[in-house]
Parts: C-alpha cells; structure tokens; sequence
C-alpha cells in the first residue's frame, strides 16, 4: 500500500499529458514567441542606433523643409483660389517677403499660378499692390522689341483682368516701361498706351468669327492718326504691326487646362451658371464666359471650344423669378423674336439654337445680379474704346494748350 507523504500538497497534483498534436503546437507558439522577443530586442537596438541621426542636426533641418514646401505649396494653392489669401498665407509662414520685390518676383518665376488670379493681384489699387505692379512690370525686359513683341511677351505671363479701371493701370504702367526701354521710339507714354489699346483692339477685331467687319490696314492707319503728341505715327511702323498681329494672333497661357486664347481674351465675366434647355427643359450647369458681346457656354472650364454661343445683339437682359430654381436672368429678343444663336451636337455638328429665350440660375443673388450688370455693359460699351478715348482726347488737349 502506498505512503502517502504529508508533504504531498507542496507538489500538487501532476500535469495530465498533452496530446501530441496539442503539444506541438504548444512548442511552435513558444518558438514564435522567442522569435518575437528576438525581433523586439533587434528593433531597440536599431532604434538606440538611429536615434542619434534623426535628433541631428541636418535631420532636423531636412523635416522642417519638408514642412516648408508643405506649407508653400499650400500656399500657391490659396493664391490659385484666392491671390490676397494666398499671399497673406506666405507672407504669415516666413515664406515670402512683404516686399514689392519679393512678391513681384515671386508672380513673375513662380510656376503654377493661376495666370487670372496674378491679374486679378496685380489690378488691384492701394499702395502696396501698386508698388508690386511696377516691380512685376520692371521685370519684363522690353529693348529693341516692337511694340506687339513686347505684348506679346507682357500678356503671356498674367491674364488681363475684366475690370476697366483695372486695365488702366495695367496698361499705363506697360506703356511707362516700354518707353523707358525704348527712348525716342514715341513722343510720350501716351502714344505708347493708346496705340497698344489700338492693337489689342485689332486682334480682337481680326481674330473673332463674329466680328463681321474686318479692319484694314488704311483704316487701322487712320484710327491712329495724331497720337504722337499731335504728329502721326510712321505709316511704316504701323503697316509693320498691323502686319503682325494679322498672321499671328495674341495667344494667352493657359489657365488650369483652358486654351483661353482668342475670342476668350479678356473676358468681361466668366464663371458658371445653371441653364435651362431649349429641347429637354431641364437645369444643366455650365461654364460661360462673356466677351466681346457674346456669351460663351461650356461643359467643362478645361474644354477648348464652346458647346454655345449666345450674341447679344438687339437682346435684353432681366431679372426672372422661377419656382424651380432661385436667383434666375433671362435672355431675350425684345421683339420677340427667337435669339440667333448656335451650339454643338454631340456629333460635333454645330447648329442653330431654337431659344425664344436663354434662362440662367445663379449661385446667389449677388452673383445674378453681377452677371446681368456685366451682359448689359457688354452689349452697350467695350471699356477699351471708352479707356483710349479718354486718353485721345488728353493728348489732343495737351497739344491745344
């Protein structure tokens, strides 16, 4: 018989035997679990290692470029959207000197800006936006080029703005550098303002399908006379842009993927609208563009050609209250007559439209009422005849006193 010793209770009672398969397993779980440990110990060592690098110096100086070209290129992308924003954002962040210099130089070599928000910066009227204008201009280098070169070369590198006053002083600061690259080339700044007024004129006038009456080169001549502080232009310098501007169109940089070039030059307004089908009488958004008395309508801001365009002549413009959709204009024939105007199939047919009128949805009522002050001013004036005007008759002043 068995002594059972008193001491039993230290030893407990003995582990029942595993199976072999459960076993097993038990072991690869150990293995795995060493092999983790092994692992970890690895990582630590590597880490006590590396640490030492990334606390250094240079490693420390690498981060905060990386978070520096982050920040600039949110930025730029701020300017795209909003060019006070955008600027205010870099110059916040030690990205950019609030100097005319800096930001000038900055508009001028910087890639990826939006061509229209430079423009729209670079019209704007106080001090500081004044300073940086004639520094951005200062930039362009203009000697020994004729005037529709140095056009050329001043309207690839921004988009001319839409407002007036805008283009005023965009154009009085252009025509201040080229005459001081180009002394004795004209009597005065005025000259040089007027007659590059003349020729943005003439490319519009030669270059837009739906400009019936094509300018000539005697007519071109004769709208130029006495400008040169009272005396007439050389009738060999004008046949010579004339000339130039006839066999090759102003060409504007493209904007997010847009070949704005063209009729689509200096628009008086663009952005997008709600339209109501002529056929099918449902809302589509659309992109229009307004210039030059006609209304452009596209699918996409990237798209190349428009699939409408609206003239505006003998139309009328009014607010229109719609149950279906808020903030509403209406295009229409006062005579009641149906609206001459084109579009593009689908086929890429183009065909005339069949609208007794055009209705448009706004965003909001600001906007719907921007819009029908912008189509009503350009259905009655085009500012660039009013801004050389203006300046004609202070040359032909200023010689008479």
């Amino acid at each position: 018989m068995a002594i059972r010793r008193k001491d039993s209770f230290l030893w407990g009672k003995a582990l029942p035997k595993l199976p072999t398969g459960e076993r097993r397993h038990s072991e690869t779980i150990k293995i795995h679990k060493f092999e983790l440990l092994d692992d970890i110990q690895k990582l630590r060592l590597e880490i006590n290692h590396v640490m030492p690098e990334i606390h250094s110096p240079e490693m420390k100086e690498q981060n905060k470029n990386v978070v520096r070209n982050r920040r600039f290129l949110r930025g730029k992308k701020k300017f795209n959207m909003d060019p006070k924003k955008g600027v205010h954002y870099l110059v916040e962040h030690d990205l950019l000197e609030w100097q005319a210099e800096s930001v000038a130089e900055f508009l001028y070599k910087e890639e990826g800006l939006n061509k229209t928000a430079i423009g729209n910066f670079l019209g704007e009227r106080d001090e500081m936006h004044l300073e940086v204008l004639k520094a951005f201009v200062g930039l362009h280098e203009f000697s020994d080029l004729n005037l529709v070169q140095a056009l050329r070369f001043f309207l690839w590198s921004f988009r001319l703005p839409g407002e007036a006053q805008k283009i005023d002083r965009m154009m009085e600061a252009f025509a201040t550098r080229y005459c001081d690259c180009n002394p004795g080339v004209f009597q005065s700044t005025d000259t040089c303002y007027i007659l590059s007024f003349a020729i943005i004129m003439l490319n519009t006038s030669l270059h837009n399908p739906n400009v019936k009456d094509k300018p000539s080169l005697q007519r071109f001549v004769s709208m130029n006379r006495g400008i040169n502080n009272g005396d007439d232009l050389p009738t060999e310098l004008l046949t010579k842009l004339y000339a130039s501007i006839r066999s090759e169109p102003f060409k504007i940089p493209e904007d997010d993927g847009n070949d704005l070039t063209l009729t689509f030059f200096n628009p008086d307004r663009e952005g997008w609208l709600l339209k109501m089908g002529g056929r099918v009488k449902t809302w589509k958004r659309r992109w229009f563009i307004l210039t030059d008395s006609c209304l452009y309508y596209f699918e996409y801001t990237t798209d190349k050609d428009p699939i409408g365009i609206i003239p505006l002549e003998n139309l009328c413009v009014r607010k229109l209250q719609d149950t279906s959709k808020p903030y509403c204009l209406e295009l229409y024939n006062p005579k009641g007559q149906k609206i001459k105007a084109c579009k593009t199939e689908n086929k890429g047919r183009v065909v005339q439209g069949k609208h007794q009128s055009y209705k448009l949805s706004a965003a909001s009522e600001e906007e719907r009422d921007s819009w029908i002050d912008a189509i009503r001013a350009s259905i009655t004036k085009d500012p660039f005849y009013d801004l050389v005007f203006l300046r004609k008759r202070k040359v032909i002043l200023n010689n008479s006193s």
